[in-house]
Protein backbone atom coordinates (compact mmCIF):
# COMPACT_ATOMS: atom_id res chain seq x y z
CA UNK A 1 0.00 0.00 0.00
CA UNK A 2 1.46 3.37 -0.98
CA UNK A 3 1.48 6.62 1.03
CA UNK A 4 -1.74 7.83 -0.55
CA UNK A 5 -3.70 4.71 0.26
CA UNK A 6 -2.28 4.50 3.79
CA UNK A 7 -3.28 8.06 4.62
CA UNK A 8 -6.74 7.70 3.13
CA UNK A 9 -7.27 4.34 4.85
CA UNK A 10 -6.25 5.68 8.25
CA UNK A 11 -8.42 8.77 7.79
CA UNK A 12 -11.47 6.78 6.72
CA UNK A 13 -10.89 4.22 9.48
CA UNK A 14 -11.43 7.04 11.96
CA UNK A 15 -14.31 8.48 9.91
CA UNK A 16 -12.55 11.83 9.55
CA UNK A 17 -13.06 14.22 6.70
CA UNK A 18 -10.05 15.78 5.00
CA UNK A 19 -10.92 19.02 6.78
CA UNK A 20 -10.94 17.32 10.20
CA UNK A 21 -7.58 15.68 9.51
CA UNK A 22 -6.15 19.01 8.39
CA UNK A 23 -7.35 20.72 11.56
CA UNK A 24 -6.03 17.97 13.86
CA UNK A 25 -2.63 17.88 12.15
CA UNK A 26 -2.21 21.62 11.73
CA UNK A 27 -1.99 21.26 7.96
CA UNK A 28 -4.11 22.86 5.29
CA UNK A 29 -6.96 20.93 3.73
CA UNK A 30 -5.27 21.45 0.37
CA UNK A 31 -2.11 19.73 1.66
CA UNK A 32 -4.13 16.69 2.77
CA UNK A 33 -5.85 16.61 -0.63
CA UNK A 34 -2.52 16.81 -2.46
CA UNK A 35 -1.04 13.94 -0.44
CA UNK A 36 -4.10 11.79 -1.07
CA UNK A 37 -3.78 12.60 -4.76
CA UNK A 38 -0.25 11.24 -4.83
CA UNK A 39 1.98 14.25 -4.11
CA UNK A 40 4.99 13.40 -1.99
CA UNK A 41 4.81 15.07 1.46
CA UNK A 42 7.72 16.61 3.35
CA UNK A 43 9.15 14.99 6.46
CA UNK A 44 7.53 17.69 8.64
CA UNK A 45 4.14 16.95 7.08
CA UNK A 46 4.65 13.22 7.61
CA UNK A 47 5.60 13.87 11.24
CA UNK A 48 2.42 15.89 11.81
CA UNK A 49 0.26 13.17 10.25
CA UNK A 50 2.03 10.41 12.15
CA UNK A 51 1.44 12.25 15.44
CA UNK A 52 -2.28 12.60 14.72
CA UNK A 53 -2.67 8.94 13.80
CA UNK A 54 -0.32 7.84 16.62
CA UNK A 55 1.88 5.87 14.25
CA UNK A 56 5.52 6.18 13.30
CA UNK A 57 6.60 8.24 10.32
CA UNK A 58 7.78 5.03 8.70
CA UNK A 59 4.12 3.99 8.32
CA UNK A 60 3.82 6.60 5.58
CA UNK A 61 7.32 6.33 4.14
CA UNK A 62 8.45 3.91 1.50
CA UNK A 63 11.59 2.85 3.37
CA UNK A 64 11.88 -0.89 3.58
CA UNK A 65 14.88 -1.11 5.83
CA UNK A 66 13.93 -1.60 9.49
CA UNK A 67 17.30 -0.24 10.61
CA UNK A 68 16.60 3.06 8.84
CA UNK A 69 13.24 3.30 10.60
CA UNK A 70 14.79 2.60 13.99
CA UNK A 71 17.49 5.18 13.32
CA UNK A 72 14.90 7.79 12.32
CA UNK A 73 12.99 7.13 15.52
CA UNK A 74 16.11 7.40 17.67
CA UNK A 75 17.07 10.66 15.96
CA UNK A 76 13.62 12.09 16.62
CA UNK A 77 13.68 11.02 20.27
CA UNK A 78 17.21 12.38 20.70
CA UNK A 79 16.24 15.74 19.21
CA UNK A 80 13.29 15.99 21.59
CA UNK A 81 15.53 15.13 24.53
CA UNK A 82 18.11 17.75 23.52
CA UNK A 83 15.40 20.40 23.26
CA UNK A 84 14.12 19.50 26.74
CA UNK A 85 17.62 19.53 28.22
CA UNK A 86 18.28 22.90 26.60
CA UNK A 87 15.14 24.30 28.22
CA UNK A 88 16.31 23.01 31.58
CA UNK A 89 19.75 24.60 31.27
CA UNK A 90 18.21 27.92 30.19
CA UNK A 91 15.99 27.76 33.28
CA UNK A 92 19.03 27.19 35.51
CA UNK A 93 20.87 30.15 34.00
CA UNK A 94 17.79 32.37 34.35
CA UNK A 95 17.38 31.32 37.97
CA UNK A 96 21.02 32.05 38.74
CA UNK A 97 20.94 35.51 37.19
CA UNK A 98 17.64 36.51 38.80
CA UNK A 99 18.61 35.13 42.22
CA UNK A 100 21.95 36.96 42.16
CA UNK A 101 20.17 40.20 41.26
CA UNK A 102 17.59 39.65 43.99
CA UNK A 103 20.32 38.88 46.50
CA UNK A 104 22.12 42.11 45.61
CA UNK A 105 18.86 44.06 45.86
CA UNK A 106 18.12 42.45 49.21
CA UNK A 107 21.63 43.10 50.50
CA UNK A 108 21.57 46.82 49.62
CA UNK A 109 17.98 47.60 50.62
CA UNK A 110 17.46 45.55 53.77
CA UNK A 111 20.59 43.78 54.90
CA UNK A 112 19.01 42.65 58.18
CA UNK A 113 16.63 40.17 56.47
CA UNK A 114 17.44 37.57 53.86
CA UNK A 115 14.19 37.15 51.95
CA UNK A 116 16.09 36.63 48.69
CA UNK A 117 17.50 33.36 50.03
CA UNK A 118 13.96 32.03 50.44
CA UNK A 119 13.19 32.90 46.84
CA UNK A 120 16.39 31.20 45.69
CA UNK A 121 15.71 28.10 47.80
CA UNK A 122 12.20 27.69 46.43
CA UNK A 123 13.30 28.33 42.85
CA UNK A 124 16.17 25.85 43.02
CA UNK A 125 13.93 23.24 44.66
CA UNK A 126 11.60 23.58 41.69
CA UNK A 127 14.57 23.31 39.34
CA UNK A 128 15.69 20.14 41.13
CA UNK A 129 12.26 18.60 40.50
CA UNK A 130 12.42 19.66 36.86
CA UNK A 131 15.93 18.22 36.57
CA UNK A 132 14.74 14.88 37.93
CA UNK A 133 11.87 14.91 35.47
CA UNK A 134 14.14 15.86 32.58
CA UNK A 135 17.01 13.49 33.24
CA UNK A 136 15.57 10.56 35.20
CA UNK A 137 11.85 10.27 34.53
CA UNK A 138 11.58 11.49 30.93
CA UNK A 139 10.86 8.00 29.56
CA UNK A 140 8.05 7.38 32.02
CA UNK A 141 6.46 10.73 31.33
CA UNK A 142 6.57 10.32 27.54
CA UNK A 143 4.95 6.87 27.80
CA UNK A 144 2.20 8.30 29.99
CA UNK A 145 1.68 11.19 27.55
CA UNK A 146 1.33 8.79 24.62
CA UNK A 147 -1.23 6.68 26.48
CA UNK A 148 -3.14 9.79 27.55
CA UNK A 149 -3.17 11.17 24.00
CA UNK A 150 -4.48 7.87 22.66
CA UNK A 151 -7.21 7.84 25.30
CA UNK A 152 -8.31 11.41 24.55
CA UNK A 153 -8.31 10.90 20.77
CA UNK A 154 -10.51 7.82 21.09
CA UNK A 155 -13.33 9.86 22.66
Amino acid sequence: MNDTNKLRALRLERAWSQEQLAELSGLSTRTVQRIENGERPSLETLSALAAVFEVSVSTFSVQENAEDNALDERISETRSRIVEEGRFYRSVITALVVCILLFMLNRYTSSDSFWSLWVAAIWFALLAVRGLRTFLFSGLISKWQQKRLQHLLRR
